[in-house]
């Protein structure tokens, strides 16, 4: 008996060369963006996450006082030493991707391309469509400032954006989406950051399944916010069975776009920059649901 694997990459696997050149094109005075907030123990994370810690692991002084020397045979008259540290969390602490398995369907738990559970589950996690299978993202970016077009700080708790919606701020900002494009949407909560009560008061706003249709209608190969969540929460159409996350669902599982999530996107919206090279290169480590990144916007 023969079984076919899988596939594992989605959409965004089958970027053409000519895309990067074109969103290469989009460079003009080379600069940078930093999409990612820094992490540090203790940080707000979505609940049920566990919490993100970095131990020391080796030190000057522990080895001093260890007498160990850890370039033996060899000498160490200079008492060189050294720094190492654990960092425990999960991959989806801070602005990070979620793999194509991180998100399941259905009593047989599927996620897309056809993978389940049973066949497709190990006990370091899933074989396929894992963060190893993660492409890097060398693309045209757009943001879609919602907050900005609102004029708001932050959009309220469980404030929906929708499809309408989105078309209307793309027009105001003089962009569009296209096939192939990165799109990130900016509600204000990273500006609250990090400050978890107030965050928590606006927990969690975001896009509706009919942004999902249309970001597929479109051929975009990944979507992103500056929450923890992408979606709004609690869904305002949950369907029949009820799917607490019909975003993630449309996207993840059925259509194979990469959700990113936690994205600090203040300093450009600040600057009112709505189109972009958007560079993110995730790590490929197997059996991880997802990947911490540090994504770029270059301009």
């Amino acid at each position: 008996m023969t079984s076919t694997r899988p596939v594992a990459v989605g959409p965004a696997g089958a970027m053409p060369d000519g895309q990067r050149v074109r969103a290469a094109g989009l460079v003009r005075t080379g600069r940078s963006y930093s999409l990612a907030a820094t992490r540090f123990p203790g940080m707000p994370l979505f609940p049920g996450h566990p919490a993100f810690q970095v131990l020391s692991y080796r030190t000057p002084q522990g080895l001093r006082v260890g007498r160990e020397n850890l370039w033996a045979p060899a000498a160490n008259d200079a008492h060189l030493g050294c720094m190492t540290e654990v960092i425990s969390s999960t991959a989806h602490s801070g602005a990070h991707v979620d793999a194509l398995a991180h998100m399941t369907i259905g009593e047989d738990a599927r996620w897309y391309g056809g993978a389940c559970a049973a066949e497709h589950l190990g006990d370091f996690g899933p074989t396929v469509g894992d963060a190893a299978s993660l492409p890097p993202l060398f693309t045209r970016g757009v943001l879609v400032d919602v907050a900005g077009h609102r004029g708001v700080e932050c959009l309220p708790a469980g404030s929906v954006v929708d499809a309408a919606e989105v078309e209307e701020i793309c027009a105001a900002q003089g962009v569009e989406i296209r096939e192939w494009d990165v799109v990130v949407f900016r509600t204000g909560y990273m500006g609250l950051w990090p400050d978890a009560a107030r965050m928590a008061r606006h927990r969690s706003p975001g896009p509706d399944l009919s942004v999902a249709e249309l970001l597929v209608a479109r051929g975009v190969v990944a979507a992103g916010s500056d929450t923890e969540t992408f979606e709004v929460q609690p869904a305002p159409d949950p369907g029949v069975p009820a799917n607490p996350q019909p975003v993630h669902t449309k996207l993840l599982i059925e259509s194979g776009v990469y959700i990113m999530e936690s994205l600090d996107l203040e300093e450009l919206a600040a600057d009112r920059v709505y189109e972009f090279l958007f560079v993110a290169l995730p790590l490929k480590i197997a059996g991880a649901t997802g990947s911490m990144m540090d994504p770029l916007a270059v301009i």
